[in-house]
């Protein structure tokens, strides 16, 4: 019988490797062909008339008459475009959206795979597969937008705020007579780049924004200040070196809710197109929507603080991505990226509640998490097949942002799945063996028995 050589496994992993960026290739292949990078083209024309001492803003599209609605900051990023072919540059963002994503999963999907007893990285190619069969990711990958970037951003400001929890956590238990770490390692150990994410993704797109007002809920100052503080840093930057377009961004174009397209377009998933749909015009009642989306801000931003506090900060991320996506003026199908959290969210609580369920006493339900598993299919179907422009009836029109609205009033949270509040580790130890040192009560001695 040959013997084994540790030789071979690293080959199957090898072969797993090529075979994975094989189909990524193939996948993204087809994805540009069908999108054609629709969106950097018109905001690469955008900056080529900028280029040629035109204003960003005022330009506008030969056919259909649409400008650009990147924020300055964006756009300083974006022009080096109008340098390259529109291929180049499309293939370069998506490598760099990809990259991002990959990293994104590997936040989110291999702490629940090692949980679970699983290698990560066969779980992580699974949830990549899966998350490019998706709209959003098919969207933003194919029409070249930064939606992708900034999903990445805000995935790395979990891992921050999780390394900040866990260091002052460990300070409380930790010997104090340990030798400091140099500044960049105890940079990156400690966590103190949390809400650079946030302020970064805020300076590409608007949205994140809602993020920086969670920050603030849920009362994690220094992570909100630097939230703060790099999204000014950007916008500073950004007018200094384009001063007329930065105020024209933020005097005119920010505040017009149709910047990015019509409201009342199918592919406007947000509350805004569904009142515009339903009132059969081409705005939305201002009233009406802005007193929703007060009541969906106030129930993400409760949720989310609870989903913090209970120590699922992805979950808690997860919730204020979907409400911004759902209160903003428009929201295409390539912002909904935060829907592939809350299917993962799904899974991990349908396994959570089974697996709980079977270390429980006899007369559990007949099939535990059922129903959370059947919520994660639908909402991964709903994602993968679209069917928004299929379909005349209101609930195909408007079915993405009915699944917004139901998730951000019932997607459920993992208690200590990913905390990133400071635990007392210490204290539980020795609680734990304060409990196990106590005696069983004992009868009174009788005397004469």
């Amino acid at each position: 019988m040959p013997a084994m050589t540790p030789a071979r496994p690293a080959t199957s992993r090898s072969v797993m490797v090529a075979l994975a960026c094989l189909g990524l290739l193939a996948a993204m292949t087809t994805i540009a062909q069908r999108y054609g990078f629709s969106g950097l083209a018109l905001d690469r024309e955008a900056a080529m008339s900028w280029l040629g001492d035109d204003w960003l803003y005022a330009y506008r599209a030969a056919g259909s008459h649409l400008g650009t609605a990147l924020p300055p900051f964006a756009a300083l990023l974006v022009a080096p475009a109008a340098l390259l072919p529109l291929a180049v540059a499309g293939w370069s963002l998506a490598l760099a959206g990809v990259a991002a994503l990959a990293l994104a999963l590997i936040v989110l999907a291999g702490p629940v795979a090692r949980r679970y007893g699983r290698r990560p990285w066969p779980v992580v190619l699974a949830a990549g597969a899966l998350a490019l069969t998706a709209e959003p990711v098919r969207a933003a990958l194919g029409l070249g937008t930064l939606d992708l970037l900034a999903f990445g951003l805000l995935t790395a400001d979990i891992v921050a705020l999780r390394r900040s929890a866990w260091a002052r956590s460990r300070a409380r238990w930790w010997p104090s007579g340990a030798a400091p770490e140099p500044w960049p390692r105890r940079m990156w150990t400690d966590g103190g780049w949390a809400g650079a994410g946030v302020g970064l993704a805020t300076a590409l797109t608007v949205s994140p924004v809602l993020f920086l007002a969670y920050l603030a809920v849920t009362r994690q100052w220094r992570a909100a200040l630097t939230a703060v503080g790099t999204a000014v840093t950007a916008a500073v930057t950004a007018a200094l070196i384009a001063r007329h377009e930065t105020a024209a961004w933020f005097g005119e174009v920010l505040w017009r809710i149709d910047r990015t397209g019509p409201v009342d377009a199918p592919a406007n998933q947000s509350l805004a197109g569904v009142l515009a749909r339903l009132y059969d015009s081409a705005t939305t009642p201002v009233l009406l929507w802005f007193s929703f989306s007060l009541l969906l801000v106030a129930v993400g931003l409760i949720r989310a603080r609870s989903a913090h506090a209970d120590g699922d900060e992805i979950t808690a991320f997860t919730l204020v991505g979907l409400t911004a996506a759902i209160v903003g003026p428009v929201t295409d199908t390539h912002e909904l990226v935060w829907l592939l959290p809350a299917v993962l969210v799904l899974v991990d609580a349908a396994a959570r509640r089974r697996a709980s369920a079977r270390r429980s006493l006899p007369g559990r339900p007949r099939h535990p998490g059922a129903g959370l598993a059947v919520a994660a299919g639908s909402v991964y179907l709903l994602v993968v097949l679209a069917p928004m422009g299929s379909f005349a009836d209101p609930v195909s029109r408007n079915s993405y942002a009915l699944a917004l609205i139901l998730l951000v009033n019932a997607l459920p949270w993992r208690p200590g799945a990913a905390p990133a509040v400071p635990v007392d580790r210490w204290e539980r130890r020795r609680a734990s063996r304060r409990a196990m040192t106590i005696p069983p009560p004992r009868e009174p001695l009788v005397r004469g028995s």
